[in-house]
């Protein structure tokens, strides 16, 4: 009959609890409901992790406009339809219903809207969210919320009991909301930055911890809310499959500096890079075509849309162009592109938020404005026409993927934050 020593067995029992801190708790991941986009594969990254570290996951999805009870209305059944993948145990919808219109969400939110005030807006909508059907017989131990406007709807599913949330920002709102409103129709007096900004710093200052996606981030948000804890912890992207094909690639979806890079990229880049080829991928093509028809029209040729299946547009690609010249916040379709190893052709700000010197990057070809962005380009072309030339799994690209924006990499600083919770 063997024997175990008391010591051992501690020892081992306290491996398991590293190994799964989450053993026997539900984590309930709180967020937009969005499909197709950085922010939809941060949350499945969230959920993924939490779930190696022992949790049972529940996803938790808030409309962030008004719309009829889940699974009804026009956006409902497209977003459950798109986000099939995102893995968790169990998945949740709310959202603000038409009803709301005759309470005083008039005042409160449509009326600061009409100003260019989304800020407001969608605290108003989170706080007429209610409790999702079914919810009731839950008990959450620990709470992974997105974005500040989804702190309300958190107060709602906590029911007053108090349980750790730590607040995954993804970028400084405001900033988004300024950008936004270029291109919306408002009336005066219009909403302000600062204006917005207090409004997302008073409700981030009821988490328990605040984590950021990039060092910008992370420096701004520690400076504006010196009371709070933070941490930085970079998102983990699924990896794109490795690169081992001959197209040119752009992919991107529809959100406003997206639209402004890829404007600068048509406009600018494309007429000096004479017959080199790109196929742009993602529903960025409905913002170009929405925001500026006659540019769309003159570049149908290269949009291919939204795909199912990006992972084999990856696959194929033996170039990807990252041609940012707008946006905020860590991009997720860089962090896609480091994953896939290939040789990129990219501006510097493509690499913002990532405390990395891109210029250090032995696949990267860095283009400071846009002719030598279309000279990089044509020459990138004519590399990839001739096959892959070197092993993307061995590329710098690819290996600071999994140093830093892996799921391994995202479950470790999890588990780390959680300790001090």
């Amino acid at each position: 009959m063997s024997h175990i020593s008391p010591a051992k067995t501690r020892r081992t029992e306290t491996e398991a609890e590293k190994a799964s801190p989450f053993a026997g708790k539900t984590v309930a991941v709180v967020h937009a409901a969005w499909h197709s986009c950085g922010s939809y594969q941060v949350n499945v990254s969230q959920i993924a992790a939490y779930k190696a570290l022992g949790a049972r996951v529940i996803s938790v999805a808030m409309m962030d406009d008004l719309a009829r009870r889940p699974p009804q209305g026009a956006r409902w059944p497209t977003y459950i339809e798109a986000s099939r993948d995102i893995g968790a145990d169990r998945r949740y919808f709310s959202g603000a219903p038409f009803s709301a219109l005759a309470s005083r969400l008039l005042v409160d939110g449509w009326w600061r809207l009409i100003h260019g005030d989304q800020a407001s807006w969608l605290i108003e909508l989170a706080k007429r969210a209610p409790l999702p059907e079914g919810f009731e017989s839950e008990t959450i131990d620990f709470v992974h919320a997105n974005h500040y406007f989804t702190l309300p709807f958190v107060e709602t599913l906590m029911r007053g009991r108090k349980v750790p949330v730590v607040l995954e920002t993804q970028d400084i709102q405001a900033r988004q909301y300024i950008l936004r409103n270029k291109g919306g129709i408002f009336i005066p007096p219009y909403a302000t930055y600062d204006g917005m900004l207090d409004v997302e710093l008073s409700w981030m200052r009821r988490a328990d911890l605040c984590a950021h996606l990039n060092e910008e981030e992370h420096r701004d948000f520690q400076q504006l809310l010196p009371e709070l804890r933070h941490a930085l912890i970079y998102p983990a992207t699924p990896p794109a499959p490795l690169a081992r094909g001959r197209d040119v690639i752009i992919v991107a979806s529809d959100n406003y500096g997206n639209y402004v890079s890829l404007r600068w990229f048509l406009e600018e880049v494309a007429p000096l890079a004479g017959d080199a080829r790109v196929a742009i991928y993602g529903n960025i093509d409905g913002g170009v075509k929405r925001r500026d028809a006659a540019l769309y029209e003159a570049h149908r040729a290269l949009f291919k849309g939204r795909v199912d299946d990006i992972g084999a547009v990856y696959a194929s690609a033996g170039c990807v162009l990252l041609p940012t010249v707008e946006g905020h916040g860590l991009s997720i379709k860089a962090v896609e592109a480091l994953s896939c190893g290939a040789p990129l052709v990219a501006t510097p700000l493509a690499f913002r938020g990532m405390q990395v010197d891109p210029a250090k990057l032995g696949n990267v070809a860095l283009a400071e404005n846009a002719k030598q962005f279309a000279d990089l380009w044509r020459d990138a072309q004519a590399r990839a026409e001739h096959g892959p030339t070197a092993e993307p799994e061995r590329s710098d690209t690819r290996r600071l993927y999994e140093e830093k924006f892996s799921q391994e990499a995202y479950a470790h600083a999890l588990a780390t934050v959680a300790a001090e919770l």
